[in-house]
């Protein structure tokens, strides 16, 4: 590790910037066209991808009581999902090579829909985490090409634009698929559930294969592909550690929130929907509302989210018997949660505009990784010393990632004044 002296970081600062610079007046020459059909369906795809991603999360309890099992185990399907999205955000440049990228999008929409009948007719716990692990493909697969993929549609006014449409699918699935699970497990049961997620795949698949250009690799994107070497800057390293922490620590008890509020908070299924269809909602507005503060203050609004919920979690082990504090609560996460992600992704477009595929792939990573430890930690705590103990857990990796954030900006800070 190299000391983090102001020169070492002022060289790093400097050759972020002169390549952003690089990468911006290469993309003065590109197609002027707006594929903005092809952004629309790429939207959906996300839409897709994420509501697949996270549909467990509201069907813990009738999952584990089908396939025999706990529900500590059952939520594993988010950690094995986390692994292989991890694996192939960090190899899909390289494996894909010289295909084009619309190719690849194809081949990575088709395996998220296979996965839905997969799941949903799974006769046993090993062929739902086979499905579960196409699902993970797909996801680190989507989502590392996805930002340069968009970038190559627009013009470059209209980068941001397109990018605010694609995470608002993003920001949509993570609003509706937990209280729209819950509603169609009630009504056809965990496995129709996964079945409606079938059709809207495949209609994703047929828009981008429509709307989709060829997308060939370009030059720049080919020549570098080690994804990890980002890591050397002090900076980018000790912001993704801090969104690791972060992603650790919302998990780590968002994925056990249905066991919690039907064995501890002792709600019935309709309650349940409506109080997840309030942080679905909370977090949408979350979402519309986060660009201002974004705006005032990056870092700043990176360290008081982790901290407002870290402060939730706790209060959530003091009350967590009461149907009206719990609701307040859970509604005050979803705000906060859901909004948090266009954060993050606003703070890696400003640090890695000039390599858009090796910089996704890295967050996509991190992301997935540390999804995949909380609910594994989250799991094993919740089956052997009951919510407490897990929220507790939660809100301690939530204080380190504002620590590490606070790390970061006032890294940034010396950067900004050497240069």
């Amino acid at each position: 590790m190299s000391t983090l002296t102001p020169d070492v970081l002022s060289r790093d600062v400097s050759r972020t910037m002169e390549s952003a610079q690089k990468s911006h007046e290469s993309r003065e020459f590109r197609d002027s066209r707006a594929h903005w059909s092809g952004i629309f369906a790429m939207t959906l795809c996300a839409f897709a991808l994420v509501a697949s991603e996270f549909m467990p999360v509201s069907l813990l309890t009738p999952i584990a009581a089908d396939l025999k099992i706990s529900e500590g185990l059952a939520g594993q399907a988010i950690s094995v999902s986390g692994a292989f999205a991890v694996i192939t955000s960090l190899s899909i440049s390289a494996f894909a090579g010289n295909m084009s990228r619309k190719t690849l999008l194809l081949w990575l929409t088709g395996l998220m829909f296979l996965s839905s009948p997969i799941i949903a007719l799974a006769p046993n716990y090993l062929i739902y985490m086979a499905g579960r692990i196409l699902i993970g493909v797909a996801i680190g697969g989507f989502w590392s090409m996805s930002a340069a993929a968009a970038i190559r549609l627009v013009p470059l006014s209209k980068v941001a634009k397109a990018l605010a449409i694609l995470n608002g699918g993003n920001a949509l699935a993570t609003v509706i698929a937990a209280p729209l699970g819950s509603y169609l497990g009630a009504i056809i049961g965990w496995r129709g559930a996964f079945f409606c997620l079938a059709p809207v795949a495949l209609l994703a698949f047929v828009w981008q294969w429509i709307s989709l250009p060829t997308m060939k690799v370009e030059q720049s994107a080919s020549g570098d592909r080690n994804v990890l070497k980002l890591l050397k800057n002090p900076l980018i390293a000790f912001g993704m550690a801090g969104a690791s922490f972060f992603f650790m620590g919302q998990f780590a008890l968002f994925t056990y929130l249905r066991p919690f509020l039907e064995t501890v908070t002792q709600v019935d299924v309709k309650t349940l929907s409506i109080i997840l269809l309030a942080m679905g909602v909370a977090g949408f507005i979350g979402t519309m509302l986060i660009g201002r503060l974004l705006n005032r203050g990056l870092y700043r609004t990176l360290i008081v989210i982790p901290l407002l919920m870290a402060t939730i979690a706790i209060t959530l082990v003091v009350s967590g018997h009461q149907v009206l504090p719990v609701s307040l609560l859970l509604g005050a996460w979803g705000l906060i949660a859901t909004a948090a992600p266009v954060g993050w992704w606003s703070w890696v477009a400003k640090m890695m505009p000039h390599n858009a595929e090796a910089g996704g792939g890295l967050m996509v990573a991190l992301i997935q990784l540390a999804i995949g430890l909380g609910s594994t930690v989250g799991g094993l705590l919740f089956d052997m010393s009951g919510y407490q103990s897990l929220f507790i857990v939660s809100a301690v990796f939530l204080v380190v990632a504002a620590l590490l954030v606070g790390y970061t900006a006032r890294t940034h800070r010396v950067q900004h004044d050497s240069c």
